[in-house]
């Protein structure tokens, strides 16, 4: 029954130790990338977004899911939702949306 057990544990812990490093892969930047504190747009050290949590929620997955809460928040309450909306800098935001429009507008034309 102890052997059980220890192998049930030890089950758990190889699986807790994949998740773990999944983590780490999904939040940390790639190797090959020196971590400059910008974003991948090139706008250096001052730009937005600094941290690693707004990296993750500014790529491609986490703009769906961010989209997703904003609606749902939207339609639920409309008012906590434009009290948060004025909190976000809208200039870093607008600039981070059109380079993305830009370059998603570009890559369409390019695969044509």
């Amino acid at each position: 029954m102890i052997d059980r057990d220890e192998a049930a544990r030890a089950a758990i812990l190889a699986r807790l130790a994949v998740s773990r490093e999944e983590l780490r892969r999904i939040l940390e930047p790639p190797p090959n990338e020196p971590d400059t504190g910008g974003s991948k747009n090139g706008d250096g050290p001052g730009g937005f977004p600094r941290s690693r949590t707004m990296q993750a929620l500014m790529s491609g997955r986490g703009l769906g899911t961010l989209g997703a809460a904003a609606a749902g928040l939207l339609v639920a309450r409309p008012g906590l939702a434009l009290r948060l909306l004025r909190l976000l800098p809208a200039g870093a935001v607008a600039k981070t949306l059109l380079i993305r429009g830009i370059a998603a507008l570009r890559e369409k034309h390019a695969k044509h």
